[in-house]
């Protein structure tokens, strides 16, 4: 499992290269992310200009990447009790909904917040932190196992195909089901709620997006 938390040594200007790499996202895409045009972060890369990236910067950065900011140029920052932060890891929050309506779930899109979450526990679970999102779950047809305003986190690391909920994209659409591989070829795609009978859908037309591996909500 890769784990980018808690590595500070390097170059920052490659150090945002390889993390833009691995999530497969431009650096005109993070210029604009930082409220820069888009060749800012290629002229910071390629001609050092500026010599270091802005605090604030960096700090959008960073948690887009779910990373410490001195990965990037900054000092190691400490919490208030003096310990170090880069035990922490910031997953993106996206502003989708799963089970309501249109939408798309790819590593270019923004995201308008953080769950920070323990490096140690994401290592315990065998997750991989560039691999997970957080998404809000939408409707009923997974009550009570998750129920309308639960935040979910997606693994959207490649395995093998096995029963669980997931999170898969119909169209143009991304719904949250139980799925279980019905016959050779055929996905059924299963609600929580028994008001939603169970549907078969073609293997093919159904893009499966990643594992449901958290869920959080009010009580």
């Amino acid at each position: 499992m890769k784990n980018h938390v808690g590595s500070s040594s390097g170059d920052p200007r490659e150090r945002l290269v390889a993390l833009a790499g691995e999530r497969g996202v431009s650096l005109a895409a993070l210029s604009r992310l930082i409220g820069k045009n888009g060749t800012y972060l290629q002229q910071f890369i390629t001609k050092g200009s500026p010599r270091r990236l802005a605090e604030e910067d960096r700090e959008v950065l960073a948690r887009f990447f779910g990373v410490a900011e001195s990965e990037l140029g900054g000092a190691t920052e400490k919490s208030y009790d003096g310990r170090s932060k880069d035990g922490w890891v910031e997953v993106p929050r996206l502003a989708l909904d799963a089970s309501a309506g249109p939408g798309s779930f790819t590593a270019q899109e923004v995201p308008f917040d953080t769950f920070r979450f323990s490096a140690r526990w994401l290592r315990e679970q065998g997750l991989d932190a560039a691999m997970l999102s957080a998404i809000a779950v939408a409707g009923d047809s997974m009550e009570p196992v998750l129920r309308d305003g639960d935040e979910i986190l997606v693994d959207r690391t490649l395995r093998a195909l096995r029963e669980g909920i997931h999170v898969v994209r119909l169209g143009e659409a991304l719904h949250v089901k139980r799925i279980q591989v019905a016959r050779p070829g055929m996905l059924t795609l299963i609600s929580a709620n028994p008001a939603y009978p169970p549907i078969e859908v073609p293997l093919a037309e159904v893009d499966v997006i990643g594992r449901v591996v958290w869920k959080g909500g009010r009580i």
